[in-house]
């Protein structure tokens, strides 16, 4: 089993540093997750929010991935801009990736229509961290394995446009557009990924509504990532949903509304590839929060 572990872990560097494989971390809860990867979301939902999510992804396996994301954002006085902050810290076995982003959105509003579209960029930095030279490795030699980076600064910036009514979103984005290397070999660098995200809400029921929404997740060199997800949402408190990642995952989530400004969720995947033996599942936690300073309250209840 050790050396099972030890394999995995080498995998996990090979997964986080190799050019041609996805890096962006993957969230169950990604519907709560939106200014991760899309900055047109900030200010969206008319409100300050505050969202945090912890992710412990392959439990049992040393090296597995660890991810903690923390988003800020609101609307300004002038409510066609909506400026924010997305904090992530991923760590996969040696390396320790914090990345800091600001964001910055503007708004469309139409006249005969309730839907408004909003452009956004982000920019910031990637903070990189590796211990890859204590790795034990069959080939000693390795360059991308060799050159442990301290406190490497990559800058970088992304784009997305995203549109919404009430009931239903959809939103495309590349959160970041350059590909900087890691190392002085360019054997390793940031992969650019593409993201489509959309959903809506409908009622089934007199006290129950469903949330369907997708996720689709393209880069260079590895698979389309597609998340489908439904929530089914009772009397606006209670959210129970089920999730599956296309040939990798499946799982559940459950949420709660607390109360009209704090919703608390969680949740579980299983893999369905033959790292399932090795593994007793990801696990996730998210808080969310609406700060609400206007004498009007809160608005209609948020499905997205």
């Amino acid at each position: 089993m050790k050396n099972i572990k030890q394999l995995l872990t080498v995998l996990f560097v090979g997964l986080a540093l190799n050019s041609s494989a996805q890096q962006e971390a993957h969230f169950t809860q990604y519907f709560d997750n939106t200014l991760f990867v899309n900055p047109a979301y900030a200010g969206s939902r008319g409100m300050l929010n505050a969202t945090a999510i912890h992710r412990e992804q392959w439990v049992g396996i040393d090296g597995r991935p660890r991810s903690t994301t923390f988003s800020l954002h609101s609307p300004l006085s002038y409510e066609s801009i909506g400026v924010g902050i997305t904090a992530v810290n991923d760590v996969i076995g040696p390396i320790n990736q914090t990345m800091i982003y600001g964001d910055f959105s503007y708004t469309l509003k139409f006249k005969n229509s309730n839907g408004k579209l909003a452009f956004g960029v982000k920019g910031g930095i990637n903070i990189i961290n590796s211990r890859t030279s204590e790795l034990t490795t069959t080939q000693s030699d390795d360059p991308s394995l060799l050159s442990a980076a301290r406190n490497q600064i990559l800058p970088n910036f992304g784009a997305g446009i995203y549109y919404h009514t009430p009931k239903w979103f959809v939103g495309v984005s590349t959160p970041k557009i350059l590909q900087g290397s890691y190392d002085k070999t360019n054997s390793a660098r940031e992969q650019r990924h593409y993201f489509l995200i959309g959903g809506g809400v409908f009622d089934i029921a007199e006290k129950w509504k469903i949330r369907p929404t997708t996720q689709l997740k393209v880069t260079e060199g590895a698979p389309m990532s597609i998340d489908l997800s439904a929530a089914f949402i009772y009397r606006e408190k209670l959210w129970l949903g089920i999730m599956n990642r296309w040939g990798d995952s499946f799982g559940a989530f459950i949420q709660y509304q607390v109360t009209p400004q704090f919703k608390a969720g969680f949740a579980y995947d299983q893999t369905i590839t033959k790292l399932a033996g090795y593994n007793n599942g990801s696990y996730e936690a998210m808080l969310s929060y609406d700060f609400v300073f206007k004498k009007k309250g809160l608005r209609s209840p948020r499905y997205f």
